[in-house]
Order: structure tokens, then C-alpha cells, then sequence
């Protein structure tokens, strides 16, 4: 009996067929994928940045020129010096450049890495020479406690350390932007600004390679032709190919009409410039790239800009609000880094009177300090920004 039933299992085993399921044949098609930004190393940050981009370019010029244009001045206590070593070498700190195109290089590589390093030579103890570095070439020796002990720069496969000297002077100043997450190293306006930066650079490469394709959106031509020749022969495709590509690709050709024939008609694959705003994106863009650095949009040309009611407004406010700040904390990182050498009772500062655009400002400051009729004299002069006078605690 046992036999029998095993018997009739085996024979049920045999005959039945496993169940399946049947599935439709599905195709997963994505169009759209992640946006690619560019890499935030320094040298992407310069390539793509200043050298790609015009925006950014002109921020960075404007604001390192119109800073290095601010002569220093130097005081010992109250008293202004006309002549001084320490000055002289600001005005000429080599032999290669002036004052101002050394600093309009230290503050123009504080807008392209964040960070800035001029180095000072000595020769027997005494301070000759000042040199700008390539912040890309410096880095940083940490001491045991996490505080820059030393730098090394590197260039052409060397390195050379530069540390303290036995009177404890560290002959390089680094100075750097602020960066919330790095304990030594600044931030550039490059960075926050970047994927503004990729959206404009890309607006005018997808612009050029639109004009180079007629001005006109890519697309595709679909052949319809008759029952029994759905395709197009290989000789009809060359030809087609060939007309294409030497009758209505390139500037040359922009608006020549296209003779389709044959069943062939013309269907849209992308948008066209008008569905993608793209001249407002790329304002967008650059507006965004200008407020990083600190610069109106008014004075770079973009159009849209209404903050300011004028171009001297907007031209007052660079200089407020960006290039002064950005020179007084030169003259004051100069200030602890020189006077060791020179001496204590020295202090850099800036001719703040050399600055056209403030000429306005400044005269208004002065006709209300002339109607203060509460003022002494050197009270007035005091507001002005200028020293006392002997005889000067007078109302007159």
C-alpha cells in the first residue's frame, strides 16, 4: 500500500508544472540626471572661475586694483612719518614691482583661494625685500597643540621650509578670508559662489554650441514614407547626412530654411531658448556671483539692478563696504607682523583722503564738522581724521 502511494505521489510530482508569474517587460528611461559641479580645489576654482568666467574675473580685478590704489601711511604714536625705511619698503618691495602691484596681487589671491602669503627676505637680520607667494604652493606645518609652527613652499618638485629666526620673527604673513570650517585656511568667494559660477559658464557654452548648430534646438527628422519603405535607403541617408552637416550647420547658415521632402518632417527634442529664459538664468547667475564678492551688479553692467539709484552710490558702497574693510585688515596684519622689526611704536594705516570716491562723503563730513559751532578745533580735526594742533583747543 505504502509502495502504491508513493507510486502516485511521484506520477502527481511528475505531471504538475510549477506556477509562474508572467511580468510586463519594463524600460526604466532617465532623461535628466544629477547636475555636475566643478571641482573646489584651487586650481579648478581659478580655471573655471577667473579664467572662464567674465563675472568673476572683472570682481576680482576690481576689487584687488581699487584696493592696492589705497597708498599706506605710517604713524609712530600720533604722529605721521614721511620718511621711513618701513615705508619706503611698502612703496618699493623689490625690485620687480611697486607697492601697488604687489599688493594688488596679495589682495587679488585673497579673492581667488581666500588666502594670501607675502614672504619677507632679510639679510643680516633687517628686513629688504617683500614677495608675494602662490597660495597654492604653501601649506601649513601644524605644531603639536594644532598652531601653524612653520610653511612649506613648494615649486618645481622642491620645497623649502620657512620658519621662526632666533628672534623668534616668522618672515611670512598668511592672511586669509573667513572659513567656518577650517582652522588655518580662508574661504574664497569662488566657492560659495561656484555652482552660480557653473550655471553661467554653462549658459554660454550651451549659447555657443547653439549658434554653431544654427541657432536652433537639437532635434530630429522623422522619415514617414510609404507602406513597403519605412526606412531610408543608405544612399537617401549619406545624402541627407551630407546636407545636414555642410547646409545648415554654423553661424554661416543660421535661418536657412530646411526643404524637407520625402515623409520627412522635423520633431523637437529639447527646449527651445525662449522655454528656458536662459539670458534671466544667466543674470540670475551672475547676480549671484556679484553679491559673494561684494560687488554691485550695477557696476559690473547686469542688468535688472535696482538697489542703488546711481552708479556713484553703487561705486560708494564697493569702497564702504568691501575694499576699505579689506585694506584695514591689511594695514593691521602688517602692523603685528612689521613693527617687531621696525618698532613697536610703529602703526600702518591708510590715506583713506586718496579715495575719489569719497570725495563727496568727505566734503559733506567737513561742511557740517565747519558748522559745529560746539567743536573746538582740534575736535573737528580729530572727526576729520587728522592730528591735533598746539593751539588748537580753541572753538575757532
Amino acid at each position: 500500500m505504502f509502495e502504491r502511494l508513493f507510486r502516485s505521489m511521484e506520477r502527481r510530482a511528475q505531471t504538475c508544472v510549477p506556477e509562474t508569474k508572467s511580468t510586463p517587460p519594463w524600460i526604466a528611461l532617465q532623461l535628466i540626471g544629477g547636475p555636475r559641479w566643478s571641482s573646489r580645489d584651487y586650481a579648478s576654482l581659478a580655471r573655471n572661475g577667473v579664467m572662464k568666467n567674465a563675472v568673476v574675473y572683472r570682481c576680482v580685478r576690481m576689487i584687488a586694483e581699487a584696493a592696492a590704489s589705497v597708498p599706506f601711511l605710517l604713524y609712530e604714536g600720533e604722529t605721521e612719518l614721511e620718511q621711513h625705511p618701513l615705508l619706503a619698503l611698502l612703496r618699493s618691495p623689490n625690485a620687480r614691482e611697486s607697492g601697488a602691484t604687489l599688493f594688488e596681487r596679495w589682495y587679488a589671491f585673497l579673492q581667488c583661494a581666500g588666502n594670501s602669503y607675502l614672504q619677507a627676505l632679510t639679510i643680516q637680520g633687517e628686513v629688504r625685500e617683500l614677495h608675494v607667494l602662490r597660495p597654492d604652493r604653501v601649506k601649513a606645518i601644524e605644531s603639536a597643540g594644532g598652531w601653524p609652527l612653520a610653511y612649506e613652499y613648494c615649486v618645481n618638485g622642491r620645497s623649502a621650509r620657512i620658519g621662526r629666526d632666533a628672534s623668534g620673527f616668522l618672515p611670512l604673513l598668511h592672511g586669509s578670508l573667513f572659513h567656518p570650517l577650517d582652522d588655518h585656511y580662508g574661504l574664497s568667494p569662488i566657492e560659495p559662489a561656484l555652482n552660480a559660477i557653473d550655471v553661467h559658464n554653462q549658459g554660454a557654452s550651451w549659447t555657443k554650441a547653439l549658434l554653431d548648430n544654427a541657432a536652433r534646438p537639437s532635434g530630429a527628422l522623422v522619415y514617414k514614407g510609404p507602406d513597403g519603405a519605412p526606412n531610408l535607403t543608405d544612399d537617401q541617408f549619406r545624402r541627407l547626412k551630407d546636407e545636414l552637416e555642410t547646409g545648415y550647420q554654423g553661424a554661416i547658415n543660421a535661418g536657412r530654411p530646411m526643404v524637407l521632402e520625402g515623409g520627412l518632417e522635423w520633431q523637437s527634442m529639447s527646449h527651445s531658448p525662449a522655454d528656458l529664459d536662459f539670458a534671466n538664468t544667466r543674470d540670475v547667475a551672475a547676480r549671484e556671483i556679484a553679491l559673494a564678492f561684494g560687488v554691485p551688479p550695477m557696476l559690473l553692467g547686469i542688468p535688472g539692478d535696482n538697489t542703488y539709484s546711481n552708479y556713484a552710490q553703487a561705486n560708494l558702497a564697493l569702497w564702504r563696504q568691501t575694499v576699505l574693510p579689506l585694506v584695514a585688515r591689511t594695514a593691521a596684519q602688517l602692523t603685528r607682523w612689521l613693527k617687531p622689526k621696525f618698532g613697536e611704536a610703529l602703526r600702518i594705516d591708510y590715506d583713506i583722503d586718496a579715495v575719489p570716491a569719497l570725495s563727496e562723503a568727505r566734503e559733506a563730513t567737513w561742511e557740517k564738522l565747519t558748522g559745529a559751532s560746539f567743536l573746538t578745533l582740534n575736535e573737528k580735526r580729530a572727526a576729520a581724521g587728522y592730528g591735533p594742533l598746539d593751539d588748537g583747543d580753541t572753538m575757532e
